[in-house]
């Protein structure tokens, strides 16, 4: 693949980075990716691990960032609370301030009952008695 060939198809499909209608309709992302329900192509095992790595990493950047007790957890935590903010997003994350304060403070117990009190744990239901155990534990449920 030449980097020639790229520029050509990028230049031709164009480039964008959230998904829309191409002008026979259909849904699209990327570089002219038909991710159409109805015939499209969608995305592939390795394409979709790929994103969710990425989201991985950005995650875990931000919360190493606005959080310096983040790096300090065990790595069960970690991942939970990589998870909830994969889930909650940043801005909703910081809602959580009885939580993320508990957290700071190495009260896991409290902060796992912070994170089931609230509207988000009711709409995820066992998502997050999961992660609040992972929380409170430092184990894994799996």
């Amino acid at each position: 693949m030449t980097e020639k060939l790229l520029e050509m198809l990028k230049r031709h499909e164009g480039v964008r980075s959230h998904i829309y209608r191409c002008s026979a309709g259909f849904w699209t992302i990327g570089a002219g990716r038909n991710v159409d329900p109805n015939g499209g192509i969608g995305l592939s095992d390795d394409e979709v691990d790929y994103l969710l790595e990425n989201d991985i990493l950005r995650v875990i950047k931000e919360l190493s960032t606005e959080y310096p007790w983040f790096n300090s957890l065990d790595d069960v935590r970690k991942d939970a609370m990589i998870d909830i903010s994969f889930n909650l997003g940043a801005t909703r994350l910081r809602g959580f301030k009885r939580a993320l304060a508990a957290m700071e403070a190495a009260d896991y117990k409290t902060a796992a009952k912070e994170f089931l009190d609230s509207k988000w744990s009711r709409d995820v239901k066992g998502r997050s008695h999961e992660l609040a155990s992972m929380i409170e534990t430092g184990e894994y449920l799996l």
